[in-house]
């Protein structure tokens, strides 16, 4: 991120620390170069290798404790306000930083429902523990879930320029897969079409390449998040590609549905246009009912209860997360009442989420049919940045 939408998140981050009574947000870190915080990008700009503390507090003053090797460099980067630099322990100076604005409250990221904000590895929570052993704020402590949430779900417009660019150019490719689509062709060599492409234009992948794109193509496919394989296309199959591009640091994440028609057919059959339209439907009629302060089981109650309804079986999964710098970002979700969800699927959606839709369902003897649209979340509703597939896409034998 460039310093000047650093410095807007970090401001941002006050406001939302006014807004959760909490008085201080600490990300406590080491050696980011092998194990980076999540939140470091967004709020530092810059990595550290010895213990360091980056400071943020509800009347706006940020404070970055650094070893002095790293003292220039913060200097140069310039998005911390105040630096406190050290040479042999970082425990005197963060105590005096901390003491300086005696805490109720200190934000810090560990968290049992965010991976973006559960960034504190237990050594560097064990080590901070140390520090504060003789102070009062080793009992103030509490997760920065709800900061890292809001922080990274409130899309400004310029975050979400960025994340409509990824989109342009993931449908471009989309396009561009249409026409490279042919019986015979193998799940990988569709895959491998869309890595060069990726690759050429100076992308990166939304997610790990190993599964970036995912392709399928006909019945009794592997799972959702599994990479492509050298099953080969053939007429009758319903194919369908799962991928997302960054661009600028922000991502994509759409999917799109096809069908390979046999020989003498010149539309899809009825029970593959059924499956079709009955997705197509339940994201519109999620999307009708995105508001903010609506909770995330309510949308995706609304979606899995019409796949149901129609005789087919819900889906395995949530039905959209946010995106933002990461695929899988922000912090609710769209998501049944599932153990496996935690609080997320609870939280109240808020103005400038950016969610994916993405119900599926199998279409028996011919493939999995689904799409995957984005939607930007507007004061009274919810508005679309990618352009939704209303017919399925013909491959020719």
């Amino acid at each position: 991120m460039s310093k000047e939408m650093i410095l807007a998140k970090q401001k941002q981050a006050v406001e939302i620390l006014n807004e959760k009574d909490i008085d201080m947000w600490l990300t406590f870190v080491r050696e980011t170069g092998n194990m980076q915080d999540p939140m470091m990008d967004m709020i530092v700009g810059t990595g550290a290798t010895w213990f360091s503390g980056f400071i943020i507090t509800k009347n706006g003053d940020t404070t970055a404790v650094i070893g002095s090797l790293e003292e220039a460099n913060m200097k140069t980067v310039g998005t911390y306000k105040n630096i406190v630099s050290y040479l042999k322990s970082v425990k005197e100076d963060l105590v005096k930083v901390i003491e300086k604005y005696d805490p109720k409250k200190i934000a810090v990221n560990f968290s049992r429902n965010s991976s973006l904000a559960d960034g504190l590895t237990y050594g560097c929570y064990l080590e901070l523990m140390d520090i504060l052993k003789d102070t009062p704020y080793k009992d103030r402590l509490v997760s920065s879930e709800e900061i890292v949430g809001a922080l990274r779900g409130r899309k400004s417009q310029i975050e979400v320029d960025h994340i409509k660019n990824a989109i342009k150019e993931t449908l471009i490719i989309f396009d561009e897969v249409t026409d490279f689509l042919a019986v015979g062709k193998s799940e990988l060599d569709v895959a491998n079409f869309v890595r060069n492409i990726v690759k050429e234009r100076g992308f990166d992948f939304a997610w790990d390449e190993e599964h970036c794109p995912a392709v399928f193509t006909g019945p009794d496919t592997a799972g959702a998040h599994a990479g492509p394989t050298d099953k080969q296309i053939q007429p009758g199959h319903v194919i369908n590609m799962d991928f997302g591009v960054k661009i600028n640091g922000y991502c994509s994440d759409l999917q799109r549905t096809w069908y390979v028609l046999k020989e003498g057919e010149t539309e899809a059959p009825k029970e593959v246009m059924k499956g079709f339209n009955v997705i197509k439907d339940a994201i519109q009629m999620a999307a009708k009912e995105i508001k903010p302060g609506k909770q995330g089981w309510e949308i995706d109650d609304i979606a899995r209860s019409y796949i149901v309804k129609n005789g087919y079986e819900e889906y395995p999964h949530g039905l959209g997360h946010q995106v933002g710098r990461v695929a899988h970002d922000g912090g609710s979700l769209l998501g049944p009442k599932w153990e496996r969800y935690g609080n997320i699927v609870y939280l109240p959606i808020e103005v400038g989420n950016v969610f994916t839709i993405e119900p599926r369902l199998t279409i028996p003897g011919y493939g999995i049919a689904t799409m995957e649209e984005i939607v930007w979340v507007t004061e009274d509703g919810c508005e679309f940045l990618s352009e939704p597939q209303t017919e399925i896409y013909l491959v020719k034998p």
